[in-house]
């Protein structure tokens, strides 16, 4: 059945709304998939918080002008399967990773990061990306190794002349 021009507006007005809001986008060649499989990368797609889609590649480009993602409009071709991450920039590309893991049939084509397109052989880099916390945690302990170190050396003395004491006091 084809899609009226309505439903399209829609689905254009959709996928843009998404796009505006992402920070990631991964598109991947996804023939062949069964339909079990395409409702269990739904699913985990879901779960993760990052928007898929199947649409025309024409409405994908539609779609992603005025976004971050318009830079990678001329990349888009063949039946492609859109993942766009919201809330961490590897979590399309993790999910995508992992999937593909699991289903040969699904084949990375282009991954961006903002404006920034890479082609599919940078997906585990991308994928490996920290989450948000994950970057406040590991920002943190960098905050916190200096300050650490800094009360032992001052600490340092202190345990050393107790130790010696300690041990000239065992000795008598």
């Amino acid at each position: 059945m084809a899609l009226t021009i309505e439903r399209k507006k829609q689905i254009v007005a959709n996928v843009h709304h998404e796009a505006k809001q992402g920070l990631s986008l991964v598109a991947a060649r996804y023939s062949d998939l069964t339909v079990g499989q395409m409702t269990n990368l739904r699913r985990r797609a879901r779960e993760a918080g990052v928007f898929v889609k199947v649409i025309k590649n024409s409405l994908a480009k539609k779609a992603f002008e005025e976004t971050l993602f318009s830079t990678a409009s001329d990349k888009l071709t063949g039946q492609l399967v859109y993942f766009i991450a919201k809330d961490a920039p590897g979590m399309a590309a993790r999910l995508a990773r992992d999937f593909a893991k699991e289903n040969d049939k699904l084949q990375v084509s282009i991954v961006t990061v903002g404006e920034i397109v890479y082609d599919a052989s940078q997906l585990d880099a991308v994928a490996t990306l920290p989450t948000k916390d994950e970057a406040i945690a590991k920002f943190l302990a960098c905050l916190q190794a200096p300050i650490t170190k800094f009360v032992r050396t001052l600490a340092a003395p202190q345990v050393k002349l107790v130790r010696t004491l300690s041990a000239v006091k065992d000795k008598k």
